[in-house]
C-alpha cells in the first residue's frame, strides 16, 4: 500500500487535521461541485483522489456513473488506487495538458479540476482540453486562487500564474456560459460587495 508525505501542495485527509483549514477549504469545492455531477465525471489533477467518498458516497439515485481521476503523480494515483477504491472509480496517471487525453478517456458529462492551472505554463491547452472531453451540454466547474495578474511572479514557488478576475473570465471565454463564485474558508458564494475573499470557483457551461 502506498504511504506519501504531507506537503505544502498535496492535501491527504487520513494524514491530516480534520480541523485543518486547509483540508476543510478543499472539501467544500467538491461538495459545492456535487450540485452539478453527474454521468461521466473527470477529476483533473485528482491527487490522491479524496473526492471518491464526496461525490461518489450516498449517491442513491447513481446520478454519477462513472468517475475517473487523472493526476500526473504516479504515487498519488497508487495511493488513490489503494485508498479509495470504490466500484465506480478509476485513477489514471497522465498529464493534464495531453492534447490525445481525450482519445484515452473519452467524453464527460462534468469535469472538475481544483487548484491546478495556476500550476501549469500551458492554461489556455488545459480550458481547451477540458472543451474537447466534455459532452454537448455538459459542465466544468474550475477553481483557482486570485493573483495580481498572469505570468506575475507570486509568494507561492509552485504557482506560475494566479489570475486577476477579468483575466480568469477571459481565459474562459470560449465556454459558452461561465459563473464565477468566490470562495473564503469553507464558504462558496457568489461575491458579496466589500467582502474579502481568495479563491475563485467557476462554472462553466458548454450549451
Amino acid at each position: 500500500m502506498k504511504n506519501l508525505m504531507l506537503t505544502d501542495e498535496r492535501v491527504i485527509p487520513k494524514l491530516m487535521n480534520p480541523k485543518s483549514g486547509l483540508l476543510k477549504e478543499h472539501i467544500a469545492r467538491y461538495r459545492f461541485a456535487k450540485d452539478f455531477v453527474k454521468g461521466r465525471v473527470l477529476d483533473l489533477a485528482c491527487g490522491v483522489g479524496y473526492a471518491v467518498p464526496i461525490l461518489l458516497e450516498g449517491d442513491k439515485d447513481s446520478v454519477v456513473k462513472e468517475y475517473v481521476g487523472v493526476d500526473i503523480d504516479k504515487d498519488s494515483i497508487e495511493y488513490a488506487s489503494d485508498h479509495y477504491r470504490h466500484p465506480k472509480a478509476r485513477f489514471v496517471v497522465e498529464d493534464a495538458c495531453n492534447p490525445k487525453l481525450y482519445q484515452e478517456l473519452g467524453l464527460f458529462d462534468c469535469i472538475v479540476s481544483f487548484e491546478t492551472i495556476e500550476h501549469l505554463e500551458e492554461d489556455y491547452n488545459f480550458i481547451k482540453n477540458i472543451i474537447t472531453m466534455l459532452k454537448p451540454g455538459g459542465v466544468a466547474v474550475i477553481s483557482t486562487p486570485f493573483g495580481r495578474g498572469r505570468g506575475i511572479k507570486c509568494s507561492n514557488p509552485y504557482h506560475v500564474h494566479q489570475y486577476t478576475e477579468p483575466e480568469f473570465r477571459y481565459l474562459l471565454s470560449p465556454f459558452r456560459q461561465v459563473r464565477i463564485y468566490h470562495q473564503i474558508d469553507e464558504c462558496i458564494e457568489e461575491p458579496f460587495p466589500g467582502k474579502k475573499y481568495y479563491l475563485m470557483v467557476a462554472v462553466c457551461h458548454l450549451l
